[in-house]
């Protein structure tokens, strides 16, 4: 299990720092358990284990409390050999015939105990974010969330009515924090109504705040995440790869195309919250996350019309605030993707060509605005430069702006094409929208 493999890594990790030779059940009975159990207040839950059932009259007779009574029971489930995903955390349903039991098999595979502590362990440092969990092999990483426990402990302590077993939630959250806010406080965001649900939590931070939260602590590295979810049915979404390095390209171009303007640019705050098109699984599934899975959830509605799966074609508006922020994290991820900022500058000119051909239509006709529509409406190579040379017949004095062009989207990627095409939309709706103001 990957819950153990992690835990043994930040145990070595754990006892090279600490200058101690703990194994996996010392470390879980005197530095885990007292933070997480020895409590009503659990950080973690874990399903079906001994931590959340109930202790019996007799039992408490030995004069042990109650947390100290479960944790002597986990050490007997281990010891006597119970294999199941209430002792060893991530794995199967004891009995074949439950629905987790996926990996239950015949053979009798002994489990090293130190191996299932282990797994307690590894659990207690991933990152829930929207859609799973998030297991990142990065000891800076894991020496980060390891210091957020006790803070989660004091924090839950003192805070009424906060629901408890959200160490993954809260894990994600102080991530994100000591990547944003390294020498405050950490007030984690809290939702919830107490005079109508009774109840507090703390809410999931989104997929893609985590990996932007990475990309600022470790952010020339290419990792490798394990994607899953625990819960009564267990489910893994597999290894994937982050690009780091890809990821803060966004940053760099923002600071890249905008450092000499005088208007105002994207704050990392705005970029952080990119809403994207990919769900967490979605984006699993694709094998890496780097740009592409980080392409802005509304995107596809302004590119052409049969360029891409789910393209609309819609005229881009620029209406308030969040118009023109929506407009320039666009523009940035667009640029990122196809990797050639001056490409920028040859859409912005294009986008200009355009609308001076508009302005030579003759009175009361719209022809030359129909032929400009429908080389921004163009869904592949063929058709946009038809197009543009219909309008060169009647521009020569833009042809080196076509040439140009015509030069650059030959030579580009075809999955670029569309991108590219889609830019030149944005700058035109752009500089339109200042000609009408």
């Amino acid at each position: 299990m990957y819950t153990s493999f992690i835990g043994k890594r930040f145990l070595k990790q754990y006892n090279e720092q600490e200058g101690t030779n703990l194994s996996a059940k010392e470390f879980f009975t005197h530095i885990q358990f007292p933070v997480f159990f020895n409590s009503d207040k659990h950080l973690m839950h874990v399903h079906g284990s001994t931590f959340f059932q109930k202790v019996g009259k007799n039992d408490l007779l030995i004069g042990e409390n109650e947390p100290i009574i479960r944790l002597q029971r986990l050490h007997r489930d281990i010891a006597f050999g119970k294999k199941s995903g209430s002792t060893y955390v991530g794995y199967a349903a004891e009995k074949i015939t439950e629905v987790s039991s996926g990996q239950v098999t015949s053979l009798e595979c002994k489990i090293d105990e130190q191996e299932i502590y282990a797994s307690w362990i590894g659990e207690g440092l991933s990152l829930g974010v929207t859609g799973g969990l998030l297991l990142i092999n990065e000891p800076e990483i894991l020496w980060f969330i390891f210091k957020g426990w006790k803070i989660y402990r004091m924090y839950l302590d003192q805070t009424p009515n906060l629901k408890v077993n959200q160490i993954e939630t809260w894990n994600g959250q102080w991530l994100y924090h000591i990547a944003t806010h390294l020498n405050s406080d950490f007030q984690p965001p809290i939702s919830g109504d107490p005079e109508e649900t009774g109840l507090l939590f703390i809410p999931t931070i989104s997929w893609i705040k985590e990996i932007f939260a990475l990309a600022r602590l470790i952010p020339n590295k290419i990792i490798i995440g394990n994607a899953y979810v625990l819960s009564k049915t267990n489910s893994t979404y597999g290894f994937v790869k982050i690009y780091l390095p890809d990821v803060r390209k966004l940053f760099d171009l923002r600071d890249k195309l905008f450092i000499d303007k005088t208007q105002s640019i994207l704050s990392d705050f705005e970029i952080e919250n990119l809403s994207t098109f990919y769900n967490f699984k979605s984006a699993c599934k694709l094998g890496t996350i780097g740009l592409r899975a980080m392409e802005p959830a509304r995107l596809r509605e302004y590119m052409p019309k049969g360029s891409v799966l789910y393209a609309q074609g819609t005229e881009y508006k620029f209406s308030d605030k969040e118009s023109y922020i929506n407009y320039q994290l666009f523009k940035i991820w667009i640029i990122a993707m196809v990797n050639k900022t001056e490409l920028l500058t040859l859409a912005n000119n294009v986008a200009g060509a355009l609308l001076d051909f508009e302005k030579s239509d003759e009175r009361g006709k719209k022809v030359f605005s129909t032929l400009s529509q429908e080389v921004r409406e163009s869904e592949n190579l063929t058709a946009f430069i038809d197009k543009l040379t219909r309008i060169l017949n009647h521009l020569p004095s833009h042809a080196d702006v076509f040439k140009e062009v015509v030069e650059q989207i030959l030579n580009m990627p075809t999955d670029n094409f569309a991108l590219f095409v889609t830019l030149i939309r944005f700058e035109y709706a752009f500089k339109k929208s200042k000609n009408n103001n």
